[in-house]
């Protein structure tokens, strides 16, 4: 596999501090399995200049294990096109030119994170061979499960005094706040959120604080007025393809529910790529820039009155509309807890869901269907129904998590595009998604991307569905379930009322 490396990939790379962790985890993937590394000669020249005299000395003792291409594709006519639509700089002419060699498949993956790459590569129609750092680790980890070097383990709460302060994951904290630890050590006695990988390594952190209508805000500007607030006091993630940003925003929507706020708001600096992926993701579901603080970090504020945006639920979860269409839809047991870590059974072990794979940690899912009914909307509900497993269905098939639709697709081009879709957020290898696509060529299977919402606190079977008049048989594929089924259904199962935003 020859991989072409954008030249901020290799300046972060050979920089003498640490400006994305991220990096070191994408270099040890791409030498475990052998992928070849190359550099684009106008990158070379690009990296030569760099302002940085140490980058270029450092690069210099290091260029022998990158591979510099020799030589050069001509311009295709969809490669001049492009250069018309976009070039208006010399680092965009350079840009286009490593588009050039991966358009004319003399590289195999391209790895950037210029937005404007990913732009062109989609107007070229190859951006499913052009990857962001935290993509490329997510299709690797999805692609190597055997090759993964570490567990994620679980979330856990923990006290900030136990703990250790002086694991490098807090250089960056001490970096841009010089009063770092005497804040830490003063909130030995609070609780914080912690992720650690098997060598007690922190992968994730989280703290947040429930703020009331008195709080003093007198450092934001503009002031931001009294409410009852959730504060992600402070947040950071380790990029390793396993989306634990998602599965710590969860984290936050849920305190966010508990504590009734009105609104989240978080304070971040904007000055290393790991900050711009943490804005990035913010901004993926709801927060919008509000202002300053002390004229330095920037101030993101996300409402969290209960509204419901239809065209993107994404920017109002966890909240949902009944003025929608609701369905049941079966997930076999052997999928079901590796989509739904939050929803596995009493009969399951959780020792065998730990979250080591980017579907379990992802909020936002797919699911593989061949289902007669595919007129699926955005914002419509869906109740993932689990099938029979160890006894009559009757008994142990259960209803058992709520999901809003995001997206249906049901034109796919071949196996690639299929795989594209599905293999970050599904359950299944490339191998398993290959069987789906091939098993009837003349049904290919359709894709539903969703948001996991909640799981019911009490499960209830097909017995109870039957004589609750909530479904007459178990469904085959997406049914509809009537107003008063779905809310019969919610009743009964104690379905969090919380999460919908017009109830009578």
């Amino acid at each position: 596999m020859r991989v072409l490396l954008d030249t901020n990939v290799i300046i972060h790379r050979e920089a003498n501090y640490v400006v994305m962790d991220a990096i070191g985890s994408l270099f040890n993937w791409l030498d475990n399995l052998k992928y070849e590394k190359y550099i684009h000669p106008l990158s070379l020249d690009e990296i030569r200049q760099h302002k940085d005299p140490r980058v270029v000395a450092t690069f210099e003792k290091k260029i022998k294990s990158y591979n510099v291409l020799k030589t050069l594709a001509p311009d295709s006519p969809a490669i001049t096109s492009i250069r018309q639509k976009y070039d208006t700089t010399p680092n965009d002419r350079i840009d286009s030119s490593l588009l050039n060699e991966l358009y004319s498949e003399r590289v195999d993956i391209l790895i950037t994170e210029d937005k404007k790459i990913h732009q062109k590569a989609a107007d070229l129609g190859i951006s499913h061979r052009v990857f962001k750092i935290d993509a490329f680790l997510e299709k690797l980890v999805a692609e190597n499960p055997d090759l993964i070097d570490y567990k994620v383990l679980s979330v856990k709460k923990e006290y900030f005094g136990n703990i250790d302060i002086q694991d490098p994951f807090f250089d960056s904290f001490k970096q841009d706040y010089p009063d770092f630890e005497k804040w830490f050590n003063r909130k030995a006695q609070e609780i914080a959120y912690v992720c650690k990988g098997p060598d007690n390594a922190i992968l994730a952190f989280l703290y947040v604080k429930s703020e009331g209508k008195d709080e003093n805000y007198g450092d934001i500007q503009p002031v931001l007025q009294p409410k009852r607030r959730l504060k992600i006091g402070t947040f950071k993630v380790i990029i390793n393809g396993f989306k634990l940003g998602e599965r710590f925003l969860k984290i936050v929507f849920d305190n966010a529910m508990q504590y009734k706020v009105d609104e989240i708001y978080v304070t971040i600096f904007d000055r290393t790529i790991d900050q711009g992926k943490l804005i990035e993701l913010i901004q993926e579901w709801g927060f919008k820039y509000h202002g300053k603080k002390k004229e330095e970090e920037n101030v993101y504020t996300r409402d969290f009155h209960p509204h419901f945006d239809i065209a993107n639920p994404q920017l109002t979860y966890p909240y949902f509309s009944l003025k929608t269409r609701k369905f049941i839809v079966p997930i076999y047991p052997e999928y079901h807890t590796e989509l739904f870590p939050d929803s596995i059974l009493r009969t399951e072990s959780p020792q065998n869901f730990i979250e080591n794979r980017p579907n379990r940690n992802a909020l936002s899912k797919v699911y593989i269907s061949r289902s007669i009914e595919r007129n699926l909307k955005k914002g419509n509900l869906i109740v993932f129904y689990r099938t029979a497993s160890g006894g009559s269905a009757y008994y142990t098939s259960v209803t058992t998590t709520v999901g809003i639709v995001q997206e249906v697709i049901t034109k796919i081009d071949d196996l690639e595009h299929f795989i594209t879709l599905c293999k970050r957020r599904s359950v299944f290898t490339d191998f398993d998604l290959a069987k789906h696509w091939n098993y009837k060529p003349n049904n290919r299977p359709f894709i539903v991307n969703f948001l996991y919402i909640f799981s019911f606190a009490k499960r209830l079977n097909l017995k109870i569905l039957q004589e609750q008049n909530i479904i007459s048989e178990a469904p085959r594929g997406f049914e509809l379930l009537d107003d008063h089924a779905f809310q019969n259904l919610m009743e009964l199962s104690n379905g969090d009322q919380r999460f919908i935003v017009d109830q009578a």
